[in-house]
């Protein structure tokens, strides 16, 4: 049951993150309203559908799902009642140009056995890095991942002490790439391992060691696959949501969070303003003080972090059956010091960039028609910063067909049925996503999970910030965890 205290929030944004908050400030007791300037609700975790086809338009690996769970049981329901998923095993099955194939399985055990039959390293030699990946992430998840970072007195709690104290252990002075040099003799193992500086846009030659927890995340813990596809995280909260009395309003954007006497005041729309106690952004951090705020004092050193990279995703229908292909599929580059070099200095796309194919119709045969499956294609780019877009996705087309039909040994064009595109341009318009760059900053330096935008404004009083691009980062669990943290702050 919930206690009312007769004070409003508005939440800007219908993000995952941001609809997590409004349904933590709902339990809190505040009357909420979510602000959406899209017609639909998830912001990247969203859907469309093409001819029979329909794909999931972003997020597609879904790990530490208690963390949707939570949000349901604090609301005094049965999360089943609204959200069902399974767990992946195997979770991903990795492609290498001279035909090695691999497949990812859930827990050490397994995958270690699975890895050192096809890898050129041992079961023990593996076992051994992923139980060091376990001991990083127990030192550094309070530090990180479940306190603000901003907050002092976080500071003196007996987990993050313990984390900071032994600093030096858990990375932070080397390169991904470099520990994971040290750690294997196989180049495929480091690669495949170097691959989860993608999942916070960042480069395994730039990013420090300490993100090598990320595998912990998803081969020990587990990955799972939501029935219905990734959009069903959206729909289950966004039931959950209205079913505690949460307003939303769609294709509303907010023109600006007003302010007096650094304090909030409410939000401005089309429609006129509306009067909050509190206001929650869920939009982009940079983009929440450029166009929102555009007269409060701005953090111009966390502003001009260098942005994560993007990504180019043909969604396609395919009129045909893949039976090698998995839920989570991998085709490397051969060159991925040239890969990132290329999306992070050079600002542009490889020509032989690493393909990831995400097939949901393996798991929800309705996701396509019979005897077809709906692929949504992605490779790594940089942000927006003015490129040629037009010409390279024309240019990367070519070579990513060129590459699945290596691989694969097909001739993939004649299959495709639709198709449609994303790159970094309708990332921005869509999410409201800073240059299209999907995961907020990069975290190429040893600081960046530091100078991430804390969860609360130190300008103006009762404004607070969740999503991937502030405190803790991007993906699902974050995304959530960040909501958590931000609706913490809030008495």
């Amino acid at each position: 049951m919930i206690t009312e205290n007769n004070k409003k929030c508005a939440v800007i944004g219908a993000g995952v993150s941001g609809l997590a908050a409004a349904i933590r400030m709902r339990n809190k007791g505040y009357a909420v309203t979510v602000y959406e300037a899209n017609a639909f609700a998830g912001g990247k975790l969203s859907s469309e559908s093409c001819k029979g086809y329909r794909f999931d338009m972003g997020p597609s690996v879904f790990t530490m799902p208690q963390y949707v769970d939570e949000l349901f049981v604090l609301s005094g329901k049965n999360p089943k009642e609204y959200f069902n998923y399974i767990q992946l095993d195997p979770v991903y099955r990795y492609f290498f140009e001279d035909g090695t194939r691999v497949d990812s399985y859930h827990g050490k055990e397994a995958y270690a056995a699975e890895m050192s039959k096809i890898m050129g390293d041992s079961k023990e030699r593996i076992l051994k890095y992923l139980d060091h990946t376990e001991y990083v992430y127990h030192l550094t998840a309070d530090v990180f991942l479940h306190n603000s970072l901003h907050k002092l007195r976080n500071f003196f709690t007996k987990n993050v002490l313990k984390g900071l104290l032994n600093f030096g252990k858990i990375g932070a002075f080397e390169t991904m790439n470099e520990a994971n040099e040290k750690a294997f003799t196989d180049k495929k193992l480091v690669q495949i391992f170097n691959r989860y500086s993608t999942y916070n846009g960042s480069s395994p030659y730039l990013a420090p060691a300490t993100l090598n927890v990320i595998p912990h995340l998803e081969i020990m813990e587990g990955a799972y696959y939501p029935e219905g596809g990734m959009v069903a995280i959206t729909e289950a909260l966004l039931k959950l949501g209205k079913d505690l009395g949460i307003t939303y309003r769609f294709s509303t954007p907010v023109r600006q969070i007003m302010t007096e006497r650094k304090k909030v005041t409410g939000v401005k729309t089309d429609a006129g303003i509306d009067h909050y106690d509190v206001v929650i952004s869920n939009m982009d951090i940079y983009n929440s003080y450029l166009k929102l705020m555009p007269d409060v004092k701005k953090p111009e050193k966390t502003l001009r972090q260098p942005k994560s990279s993007s990504a180019v995703i043909f969604y396609w229908g395919i009129k045909k059956e893949f039976k090698e292909l998995g839920l989570h599929n991998i085709l490397f580059s051969e060159n991925y010091p040239e890969e990132f070099n290329t999306i992070f200095e050079k600002k542009s796309i490889y020509s032989d960039p690493t393909i990831y194919i995400n097939i949901t119709s393996k798991h929800t045969p309705g996701d396509a028609p019979a005897g077809c499956e709906n692929w949504f294609t992605m490779i790594n780019v940089p942000n927006n910063s003015g490129q040629d877009w037009d010409a390279l996705v024309v240019e990367a087309r070519k070579n990513m067909i060129k590459k699945l039909n290596r691989v694969l040994k097909t001739d993939v064009e004649q299959y495709i049925d639709c198709e449609m595109i994303l790159d970094p341009r309708v990332v921005e318009a869509r999410t409201s996503s800073a240059f299209g760059a999907i995961y907020g900053n990069a975290s190429n330096n040893k600081f960046a999970a530091f100078l991430r935008h804390a969860n609360f404004s130190k300008e103006i009083r009762n404004l607070y910030f969740c999503g991937g691009s502030v405190h803790p980062g991007p993906s699902i669990p974050l995304c959530l965890l960040s909501a958590k943290i931000t609706t913490g702050l809030i008495k």
